[in-house]
């Protein structure tokens, strides 16, 4: 197949989006099929990456992150549909692109990616606190009445998770399909652990060899819930001699140190690029903590439990589809109260008991890359190709 996709959030120093476009384009060339790519970057051109091609589209770049660039020229993207006469499209967000590969008007089979819940990532966020999620969803009913709309433009909306196909099932979203994701296990394993990394991040949080140390990576942003996840540190720590690391950046940066520094145990580690790195820490730690319930998948959730690491997660979204009561504890979400008394339970628990559902959760719950888009593929030559 040649498959098409109208990437809006694809760019050279972007996050997320341009590694799965990545990993998208190396699979889809070990499988035969040609990938394009169409973006927006600061000028027009083309270029071959990983096995399929880019295709740039002139924008202007985006106000509040100059990283990225608008879709703008729907007439321009419509061109170069026509030029590649595609098997298959693919409209990578719910905005521009969705829009654009939709009403490209040549008959072909084509699909929404929805990877990310709008609602769940800032309206959940800032009022559940006051609201009920559901009367929050109702608020919205606009919004999904304008995604139910879009959706019904495409053949099928894939997502990453069976949870989150049902919460769209729900709002009336056209034909929702999950492909859960895939991470690379060879570098996510109980094989990292290193006696002399957890020595050493056990130093760096200040506290003994024999404390219990968690780990948790998260963009500093709202979502996130990093207040929640230091402040359930806090009282559980009161309780038991442990550490916490954890790593990312974001807008949040300032706000986040500024808060862990008052927090004995705490060590604010940053962005790192070393997977190595991640893996060691990871593998040698006793407990993954997250507070993020507007992932749709929860990619650093699967890499701990990859790790050998059990979690410690909240009760909505993607993260506690990836949980079990064999190798995960749950709080309510946002409530560090809850939290709190979920660390506990996890690290009072029997270490093997916990490290044997580890090892059940990585056969058989995380997939791989490989095998996502090996779905993936699967899945579209089911749209695309003639029975």
């Amino acid at each position: 197949m040649k498959i098409v996709d109208v990437a809006e959030f694809y760019a050279e120093q972007g996050g997320g989006v341009r590694s799965y476009i990545h990993h998208k384009l190396q699979h889809g060339a070990r499988l035969g099929h040609e990938v394009v790519v169409i973006a927006p970057g600061p000028e027009d051109g083309e270029e071959e990456r990983h096995g399929g091609r880019i295709l740039w589209v002139k924008g202007p770049p985006m106000p509040f992150d100059p990283r990225y660039f608008l879709l703008l020229r729907e007439k321009r993207v419509h061109e170069l549909l026509e030029l590649e006469a595609p098997d298959l499209i693919e409209g990578s967000s719910p905005w521009t692109g969705g829009w654009f590969a939709a009403r490209y008007p040549n008959p072909c089979p084509r699909v929404l990616i929805f990877h990310q819940d709008p609602v769940a990532v800032y309206p959940h966020t800032l009022l559940d606190r006051h609201l009920a999620p559901a009367s929050i969803d109702l608020f919205f009913k606009p919004f999904w009445g304008y995604l139910s709309k879009l959706s019904r433009r495409f053949d099928a909306t894939v997502v990453s998770g069976e949870w989150l196909a049902d919460r769209l099932r729900g709002f009336g979203v056209h034909a929702p399909h999950a492909v859960p994701f895939g991470i690379d296990k060879a570098g996510f394993s109980p094989e990292h652990r290193d006696a002399e990394v957890r020595r050493g991040w056990l130093e760096r949080c200040g506290v003994g060899p024999d404390a219990s140390l968690l780990v948790g990576i998260s963009r500093h942003h709202p979502e996130k819930r990093i207040g929640t996840m230091l402040e359930a540190f806090r009282r559980a720590s009161a309780e038991r001699p442990m550490g916490f690391v954890l790593f990312g950046d974001g807008p949040l940066r300032g706000w986040v140190q500024k808060r862990a520094k008052r927090i004995p145990g705490v060590c604010v580690a940053g962005f790192t690029k070393s997977r190595d790195e991640l893996a060691q820490a990871l593998a040698s730690a006793d407990g993954f903590l997250h507070g993020s319930a507007a992932e749709t998948y929860g990619l650093v959730v699967a890499e701990a439990l990859c790790s050998g690491l059990p979690l410690i997660v909240p009760d909505r979204g993607g993260a506690v589809e990836l949980s079990d009561p064999r190798w995960a504890e749950t709080y309510e979400t946002g409530d560090a109260g809850s939290c709190s008394s979920a660390i506990l339970r996890l690290l009072a628990r029997e270490r093997s008991d916990l490290e044997t559902g580890c090892d059940i959760a990585r056969t058989e719950r995380v997939w791989d890359v490989e095998a996502h888009f090996d779905a993936l593929f699967r899945y579209y030559e089911t749209l695309a190709l003639p029975t």
